[in-house]
């Protein structure tokens, strides 16, 4: 197969499809390659999530589209599918690429050396603190590789060939650009999926196969667990990610950057034509929201806190496609129960005690104003109450009832066994606002603990803490280490329970029977007089939750 001259509507639909498969293929390769605070990455997952949307928005379009429509598809499609912090900086650079081919009769060398050129220009004034050995660095090699090739006559191939050896020795030399890189042995993992981003070019004008990922085995694990970014951000207590689609006017979003530059940091934001998709890490959630509406109406709100794992983003994403929880038959309760929760047996509990429609999230997964509006706005109940039953959850939460037509009243729940207290004062012929009084009474009489793995070394009031040692949490922190679940649970249960009369354990993932036994045991002998009640909840990240009332 010869190369093409120029890029079709058809090349270009079959370079973006091509992207996205090599994505994929390379995705845990990218991810290993992602300094991250916690074991597992999230750079190739975001990437692909991100031309996953691309894909599906090219293919509603018919055979016979035009290169205008493709490229409006690829941009409005990268925009709105944007995950995490390289999935909008990747989106602008597409939206760059897209813009500089659409606006050209034919997309000749010139015309593509120029999209590329011109896109990294974009991202970069889309990023407020642009940092050098990140994907801003290999994209800007690309475009200078690709003018410099172009400037000498080179076809549309030997262009794109230029562009991408320029990208390559950009991402080698990332590790000089970032500290945290070379001391983690890993060059930048944004950078390494722009590269595949010309391969995926270069495919789909001559034919020829996309690169394959190396063994895993053979990508360094980095030696170092905090990226750049996030690392920083942490230290400095922007612990948390905020990312929403905003609807507001052109000329309101340098306004509304001045103000996001005041509380945080790593902030991106893309877009135009009224539509903007924003990323920032800051720890005030509430402000991150609300300079969104000084300016126009934002949605989609998302929240991830950093400092957890992404474990409960798999039980998330595994069942976001999940039919929807029909409302009980019978008459319309004055007050309905949306509550947010992790894993199926949990769910199971909620429903019988009278929840009427479940929203999948967690601590690391946190479900959008956005996602809980709509569950709300769908019940046939004029009012409402939600659980968020996390604490980072519930500013999201807050905001659905100036956004529905609805009353609606949250009740501060932090912890599932929190939702479940609350749930026993629940009324379904009071009113909304009666309802949260009680609930969040009955919510205030349990102390909650959990039982987890530390991800990282860290000192604690409760002693020094090892990777892979078990701890036991409350509200004062970790106050037990122990080899075992079941350990842990013994020194924080020592700490939760004194004149009590009820214990609730629920089992999570990486609860045993035996380790189940061992914790009854040690309540039935230390604290004779407590009733023990045990649930499957199937939880991730936590095989052990408790509450104690």
């Amino acid at each position: 197969m010869g190369a093409a001259e120029a890029l079709s509507p058809t090349d270009l639909r079959e370079a973006m499809a091509r992207y996205q498969q090599v994505l994929a293929a390379h995705q845990e390769v990218i991810n290993r390659l992602n300094v991250f605070p916690v074991p597992d990455g999230d750079t190739g997952t975001n990437m692909r999530l991100t031309m996953e949307a691309v894909v599906d928005e090219l293919g509603a379009l018919g055979p016979d589209a035009s290169v205008s429509e493709v490229c409006r598809s690829v941009a409005h499609g990268s925009l709105m599918g944007a995950r995490g912090n390289s999935g909008v900086i990747l989106s602008q650079l597409l939206r760059g690429v897209s813009s500089r081919i659409q606006a050209s009769p034919t997309a000749g060398p010139s015309e593509v050396a120029e999209a590329l050129a011109e896109a990294s220009e974009l991202a970069r004034k889309a990023v407020v603190r642009p940092v050098e050995g990140t994907i801003l660095t290999v994209a800007h090699a690309a475009g200078d590789g690709a003018r410099a090739a172009c400037a000498e006559g080179a076809d549309l191939r030997r262009t794109l060939e230029a562009a991408r050896d320029a990208a390559r020795r950009a991402l080698e030399a990332t590790p000089t650009m970032l500290p945290v890189l070379a001391e983690a042995g890993v060059v930048d993992a944004g950078g390494a999926g722009y590269v595949l981003l010309i391969d995926a070019l270069l495919s789909a004008i001559d034919g020829r196969p996309l690169p394959e990922p190396p063994a895993i085995a053979s990508v360094p694990a980095p030696a170092l667990s905090a990226r750049p970014d996030v690392a920083e951000d942490l230290s400095r207590g922007l612990r948390y990610e905020v990312m929403y689609f905003l609807h507001a006017p052109d000329d309101t979003i340098p306004y509304f950057k001045e103000v996001w530059a005041g509380i945080g940091d790593s902030i991106v934001v893309v877009g135009g034509e009224g539509t903007w998709n924003c990323h920032i890490h800051t720890d005030d959630v509430g402000a991150a929201i609300e300079a969104a509406l000084d300016c126009g109406r934002p949605r989609s709100i998302r929240v991830t806190d950093l400092s957890e794992q992404v474990e409960e983003e798999r039980w998330v994403r595994e069942h976001a496609g999940e039919e929807p929880v029909e409302e009980p038959a019978g008459e319309v309760p004055t007050t309905a129960v949306v509550a947010v929760v992790t894993g199926e047996g949990v769910g199971r509990i909620f429903r019988s005690l009278g929840v009427h429609h479940l929203v999948s999230g967690g601590q690391s997964m946190n479900p959008s104003t956005a996602e809980i509006l709509k569950v709300v706005d769908a019940l046939e109940s004029e009012q409402v109450v939600v659980l968020p039953n996390n604490k980072n959850i519930r500013p999201v939460a807050e905001q659905v009832d100036a956004l529905s037509a609805k009353a609606v009243r949250v009740v501060p729940t932090g912890s599932i066994v929190e939702g479940f207290a609350a749930l026993l004062a629940y009324d379904p012929a009071s009113g909304a606002d009666a309802n949260a009084a009680a609930m969040s009474a009955s919510a205030s009489r349990v102390q909650a603990g959990e039982v987890t793995q530390a991800v990282r070394d860290a000192t604690t009031p409760a002693g020094p803490v090892r990777e892979g040692d078990w701890i036991g949490l409350c509200d004062e922190g970790v106050v037990s280490i122990a080899d075992s679940p079941a350990g842990a649970a013994f020194g924080l249960l020592a700490q939760l329970v004194d004149d009590h009369e009820l214990v609730t354990v629920i089992e999570g993932e990486g609860s045993t029977p035996n380790e189940t036994r061992r914790i009854t045991e040690w309540l039935y002998d230390q604290c004779p007089d407590v009733s023990v009640e045990v649930h499957h909840g199937g939880q991730p990240l936590y095989p052990y939750l408790f509450g104690v009332e």
